[in-house]
């Protein structure tokens, strides 16, 4: 018995190596050539990014979706790869920059593409830092999800590169470049930097959601979607992660620090986001936050029935600024105030209500603050705010409800004063629906003492990525007789 199973074994072994050599020799079946024939491509047959972009701009001013380039056969872009799916975040796409770094003259500003191919895997292709050349003959320029992006399709709809393709038509070269990202603020970020890799310096991610993971909470549905604040500017940003990416039940690191991923849009284009190629991205290292001053009182489980204050902005004209007596309009920085609206729009306002509108400003720059009369805590018990927000598209543009108990009433003190964050309040994401109105919630003000002022604080620019519309209405602060 012994002997038959060696010859069996032996056997075994021959017809093993048998079928291994007649694989090698076969070469349907051959070990694959890794190796890249460094493209010779004109520089006369070289175009730019911009000058792609400036193609598509003009098919929108004249009315179309897209642009199809087809009559330029030897036309391509030279571009080098800033995603990369290796960590599942980023699906069936690659995102191309003109440039390395941000070093080069104004006029030759730094754009970037989304490249849409129906093939998983990219990055087992393309490496991050990839310079590639991208064939245009024949491709279309428009849209999707609120970003230019190339791939195939007609004058309505840009579709996938096939896989049978996408390799005569993104081609590699040989070059794997270092790529320096923009580091910039994100009140200066602008649409030229969509598709292209910035770093934000100096962030953390929002108090209130702390312990949270990248993507694996119950409510993540296809992305979690985690606010990431400044601590230079208070400005908020969302950091989106796929529920397929392979870091998504990591905990978001709780420090302050530098993050670094591609400048995008959310999936049905409503709001700005960042895009990591993987949790290597986030460095919170700092161990020291940057959260405000805050009245924790919480929410308040009744309403009493004094009333201290009651605004609901009828007499107010449109589109003019808001004048209440006792009451306190200021402009920070910019040209804007909040101002009367009344619009029956999908976007309706409550009869009248107070508006901060930085669209078509011009103004790199517009705060706002709406200040209530001083409100004396010790008068009475059990002070409570109610009010309702509403916004219109708020483009990483946002508002506070703010506190202060030492303000001096002057517009001068405005920002001598020290601000509080009343964060039991709730105020309309940049996320919500742009069409109902969100109530604050009961927010309780009795744990306070002294004199204290109220603000609706807006913060944005005439810039299209922070430039949202915030609508306040119905404030009212009631006490217990």
């Amino acid at each position: 018995m012994k002997k038959i199973n060696k010859i069996k074994i032996v056997s075994s072994v021959i017809l093993a190596l048998l079928l291994f050599t007649s694989c090698i020799k076969d070469d349907d079946y051959g070990t694959p050539d890794i190796s890249i024939t460094e493209p010779n491509i004109p520089l006369e047959q070289i175009t730019t990014f911009r000058a792609m972009k400036s193609l598509y701009d003009q098919a929108v001013n004249d009315g179309n979706a897209t642009v199809v380039i087809d009559d330029e056969p030897d036309l391509y872009i030279e571009g080098y790869v800033v995603s990369s799916d290796k960590s599942g975040n980023f699906f069936e796409e690659l995102i191309i920059q003109n440039k390395t770094d941000d070093s080069s003259p104004d006029n030759d500003p730094r754009l970037g593409f989304k490249v849409d191919i129906n093939v998983s895997s990219l990055s087992d292709t393309f490496q991050f830092g990839q310079k590639v050349y991208v064939k245009m003959d024949g491709l279309t320029i428009g849209e999707t999800s609120g970003v230019i992006t190339i791939g195939k399709g007609d004058a309505v709809d840009v579709k996938q590169i096939q896989a049978a393709e996408y390799k005569a038509i993104v081609i590699r070269s040989n070059e794997i470049e270092t790529i320096i990202p923009k580091v910039t603020g994100l009140a200066d970020l602008t649409e030229l930097d969509e598709n292209t890799l910035i770093q934000l310096n100096n962030m953390q991610l929002n108090r209130f959601e702390m312990g949270a993971t990248y993507a694996s909470e119950s409510f993540d549905e296809f992305d979690g979607l985690r606010l990431l604040e400044s601590c230079d500017s208070g400005i908020s940003m969302i950091m989106q992660t796929s529920t397929f990416s392979d870091f998504k039940s990591l905990v978001v690191p709780q420090g302050k620090g530098n993050v670094t991923g591609i400048f995008s849009r959310d999936f049905r284009d409503d709001f700005n986001v960042l895009v990591i190629n993987s949790s290597a991205d986030v460095n919170f290292d700092s161990t020291e936050r940057c959260d405000p001053m805050e009245l924790t009182c919480g929410l308040a489980s009744t309403i009493g029935s004094g009333n201290l204050l009651y605004e609901d902005f009828e007499p107010q004209k449109n589109n003019k600024p808001i004048v209440i007596d006792g009451w306190t309009n200021y402009i920070e920085a910019g040209t804007e105030a909040w101002e009367g609206y009344s619009s029956t729009s999908s976007n309706a306002s409550l009869g009248r209500s107070a508006r901060f509108q930085s669209s078509s400003s011009g103004d790199d720059s517009n705060i706002g603050w709406l200040i209530t009369p001083a409100i004396n805590l010790d008068a009475q018990d059990g002070e409570t705010l109610r009010f309702k927000t509403s916004n219109s598209l708020s483009d990483s543009s946002f508002m506070e409800v703010l506190y202060s108990l030492d303000w001096d009433g002057t517009e001068a003190g405005v920002t001598l004063a020290t601000w509080g964050v009343l964060s039991a309040a709730y105020v309309v994401k940049d996320t919500d629906s742009f069409v109902p109105w969100f109530n604050s919630g009961s927010v309780d003000l009795s744990c306070a003492t002294g004199i204290m002022h109220i603000a609706f604080k807006y913060t944005g620019s005439g810039q299209d990525t922070f430039d949202g519309i915030y609508e306040l209405d119905e404030i009212s602060i009631d006490y217990v007789e």
